[in-house]
Parts: C-alpha cells; sequence; structure tokens
C-alpha cells in the first residue's frame, strides 16, 4: 500500500509506504517505509505473531494517515 500527501504551497511532499511480508520463523511482519518523495527515507518492520495480527496493525496505521491527509 503506498500513500501520498502533497501540498506545494508548503512544499509537503511526503510517501508513506505498508507492506506484509512473512518471516523466516512463520511469524509476519510490517515493514514501514516514509520519507519525502525523491529520497530513500527510512524503514521500520514491526513482528506479529501471526498475519491478522499484521493486517489489524497495518489498517490502523492506514486509517491514522488517512486523517493526517494521506491518500
Amino acid at each position: 500500500m503506498h500513500l501520498t500527501r502533497t501540498d506545494p504551497e508548503t512544499n509537503l511532499y511526503r510517501y508513506y509506504r505498508l507492506e506484509i511480508v512473512k518471516g523466516l520463523f512463520g511469524d509476519w511482519g510490517l515493514v514501514r517505509a516514509w520519507g519525502r518523495i525523491g529520497s530513500s527515507g527510512r524503514l521500520r518492520t514491526d513482528w506479529f505473531e501471526s498475519e491478522r495480527e499484521a493486517k489489524d496493525a497495518r489498517f490502523a496505521l492506514h486509517m491514522n494517515k488517512a486523517k493526517r491527509g494521506y491518500d
């Protein structure tokens, strides 16, 4: 899932990417990448016991970003 937020008047060009991945030991990871469009930005992975937990976390983050203007 790739989200962006832009506002040329304030020079705001941001992205937020969410991806669910399967770990080597049966766990599930939610990989988040964010930063300014055109840059490598930052990367973080949160690990969960089940795919359902990872999907719930992704949905919560998506809703949070939507409230902040990401689409």
